[in-house]
């Protein structure tokens, strides 16, 4: 007798899932096409991804020899179309070093280029102090101090990755304009910083030995 239940209690659970199947078929398989068609999505948008990368990464690479070749105009060219259609992370390298070429014919032109990357938010806060830092450097000769006090405002934060490399460039303008105030204000902010790179603070202890004593009061 159990059996027989057993039996009727099968067929009716087959039933349900029949009538279950029937009712939801095309829901379940439009499902699996959905899953199949997004993971295939997935791995084809990875495989590009990584192509794309690979094609940048030789485009660089044949970019840097025509640098280190001293074809700087060619170089600086193809940084430039490189910068314009590659992955973000090479985009803004390729930025960086069409900046940089373009500084080894026109250093105010590479200063501009700098530029419009520091005001780039897109890039990145250390990028953007990186090009801040690189285009005050092209413009350490010919600009005021007030100029480079504005340009370098935020990289002397105490904080600041390139901090010391702001402060040296804030002495040099200053003691190049002739305000010895300013000068002995950084170098002295040099000197007093414990983690200041022991090269800067011997070009630094070089510059100070350049200025005027202080005056005894």
């Amino acid at each position: 007798m159990s059996e027989l239940f057993d039996e009727v209690d099968e067929e009716v659970r087959r039933e349900q899932l029949k009538k279950l199947w029937d009712k939801y078929s095309i829901v379940f398989i439009a499902l699996m096409v959905l899953i199949v068609a997004a993971v295939g999505g997935w791995r084809g948008y990875q495989y590009l991804e990584a192509k794309k990368a690979a094609e940048a990464g030789a485009a660089f690479e044949k970019a840097a020899e025509l640098s280190e070749q001293d074809k700087h105009a060619e170089a600086e060219a193809a940084f430039t179309e490189l910068a314009a259609k590659a992955p973000s992370g090479y985009r803004t390298l390729a930025r960086l070093r069409a900046a940089a070429e373009a500084a080894a014919r026109d250093p105010k032109a590479g200063a501009k280029l700098y530029d419009d990357i520091a005001a780039d938010r897109s890039v990145g806060g250390e990028w953007q102090d990186l090009a801040k830092i690189r285009a005050a450097g092209l413009l350490l000769d010919s600009a005021g101090y007030a100029d480079m006090q504005q340009r370098l405002e935020a990289s002397i934060a105490p904080k600041s990755t390139f901090r010391h490399t702001a402060r040296e460039m804030l002495a040099l303008s200053a003691w190049r304009n002739n305000d010895v105030t300013a000068a002995r204000k950084w170098l002295d902010a040099i000197a007093e910083d414990g983690e200041t790179p022991p090269g800067l603070r011997s070009r630094a202890e070089a510059l100070q030995a350049l200025l005027p004593p202080v005056a005894k009061s």
